[in-house]
C-alpha cells in the first residue's frame, strides 16, 4: 500500500469502481451500521448532506456509520466486487463526516470462486492485506494506491475503531474468468468482460467509463458527455478490448441525449499499442436519443478500439461484439492459470 500525495488526483481514480452498485458489487455484511446503513458505501452519486435532518437514530448521513464503540475492536463491511478483477487503488471517501469518522482504516481482499455465503466469508476465507492500516482525514476523499497485481472477488474495510465513511471506491481492471469467454461473441468493451478506457479527449459532463457499463443508461447523466467544441476538431475516446478479438457487430447507443447527441460517429482498430489504425465502421450519421446497430464488415483482429463523434455531444453506451482470437484465448487462459493479470 501507498498512500498518495495530499490534495493530489492519483492516476487509478480514472479507472472504473469495480465495487459500484450499478456493476452489480454489493455489501454483503457487517457487524455494525446502527446510524447510517452500509450499503451506501457502494453508490454512485458522491454523498450528499442536508444539515438538521434528524431521524431515530440521529442525524441522517448517506454513508456508512457505526454506534461509539465501548470495547476494544474495529467495524468491518465485507463488499463482493460487481466486476471482479485487479485492484490498483482505493478511496476512502469520509466527505461530511467531520466529528465522526475513523482515525484509522485498513483494507483486506480475496478471491473465492462461486458465490459464498456470509459464513463462508467469515469462517473460511483467507484474506489478503493491500491497504496496511493507515490514518485518514475527515472530510476528505483518502485514496491509497495497492500494488498487487492478484485478481480479487471481494474486499473487506475495517475502521479502526469505529466511525463513517460515505462511500468506498475500489478503482481497477475487471478480470473475468475466461470459460465464461468461451460461448460465442460478448461484449468485448464491457468493463466486466475486460475492456478498459485508455484515452479520452473530453469528458466534462461524464466519465468515458459510463460507456461501458451493463445495462441500458436510465438517465444522460449515466453517459459520456463531452463539453461544447468551439473549434474545427471533435472528440474521442479509445478502449482496450478484452483481448485480441474480430468484431462483427457494434452499438452507439445516445439513449437521453437529445439536443446533445452527436451528429455522426466512426470507429477505428488496431492490433497493438503501435499498431496501424484501420476503419471497422465508416462515419455514419446518428440520431438523439436511439440505440443504433451497425453490422461490422471487417474480419480484422483488434485488440483497440477507437471511437469518434462529431462534432461533441454525448453517448450512453458502445458496444462491440465479436470473439476472441485463438491465441487471445489461449494467453487469457494462460494467465489465468498461472494467477498472472
Amino acid at each position: 500500500m501507498t498512500p498518495s500525495p495530499p490534495n493530489s488526483r492519483p492516476h487509478f481514480t480514472s479507472m472504473p469502481d469495480l465495487a459500484l452498485r450499478a456493476l452489480g458489487g454489493a455489501v454483503l455484511w457487517t457487524n455494525d451500521d446502527l446510524f447510517a446503513e452500509s450499503q451506501n458505501l457502494i453508490k454512485t452519486p458522491d454523498a450528499e448532506y442536508q444539515p438538521a435532518t434528524f431521524g431515530h437514530k440521529g442525524q441522517i448521513y448517506d454513508g456508512w456509520e457505526t454506534r461509539r464503540r465501548r470495547e476494544a475492536g474495529v467495524d468491518q463491511a465485507i463488499i463482493r466486487l460487481g466486476v471482479p478483477g485487479v485492484i490498483y487503488g482505493v478511496v476512502v471517501d469520509t466527505s461530511w463526516f467531520v466529528g465522526n469518522y475513523p482515525p484509522y482504516i485498513s483494507v483486506e481482499a480475496a478471491a473465492v470462486e462461486g458465490i459464498p455465503t456470509t459464513d463462508e466469508l467469515l469462517e473460511d476465507t483467507k484474506w489478503q492485506t493491500i491497504v496496511d492500516r493507515v490514518a485518514v482525514n475527515g472530510d476528505t476523499r483518502n485514496p491509497f494506491r495497492v500494488d498487487s497485481k492478484e485478481r480479487f472477488t471481494h474486499v473487506r474495510l475495517s475502521i479502526h475503531p469505529d466511525g463513517g465513511v460515505a462511500r468506498f471506491r475500489v478503482h481497477g481492471r475487471g478480470v473475468p474468468d475466461p470459460k465464461f469467454l468461451s460461448y460465442g461473441h460478448f461484449d468485448l468493451a464491457a468493463l466486466e468482460n475486460g475492456g478498459m478506457i485508455t484515452a479520452c479527449s473530453n469528458m466534462f459532463y461524464g466519465s468515458p467509463n459510463n460507456l461501458l457499463m451493463p445495462g441500458r443508461a436510465r438517465t444522460m447523466g449515466e453517459g459520456w458527455e463531452t463539453s461544447r467544441r468551439r473549434d474545427d476538431g471533435n472528440d474521442w475516446v479509445q478502449v482496450k478490448l478484452a483481448g485480441e478479438s474480430t468484431i462483427g457487430l457494434a452499438e452507439l447507443d445516445t439513449s437521453y441525449f437529445l439536443g446533445n447527441a452527436p451528429g455522426s460517429a466512426m470507429i477505428r482498430g488496431r492490433d497493438g499499442d503501435d499498431g496501424e489504425w484501420f476503419e471497422v465502421l465508416g462515419r455514419s450519421p446518428l440520431q438523439p436519443d436511439t440505440r443504433h446497430r451497425f453490422l461490422v464488415e471487417t474480419d480484422r483482429p483488434m485488440t483497440e478500439a477507437r471511437l469518434d463523434i462529431f462534432p461533441d455531444g454525448g453517448m450512453a453506451r458502445l458496444r462491440l461484439y465479436g470473439s476472441l482470437t485463438e491465441s487471445a484465448r489461449a494467453e487469457i487462459i494462460d494467465r489465468w492459470e498461472n494467477g498472472e493479470s
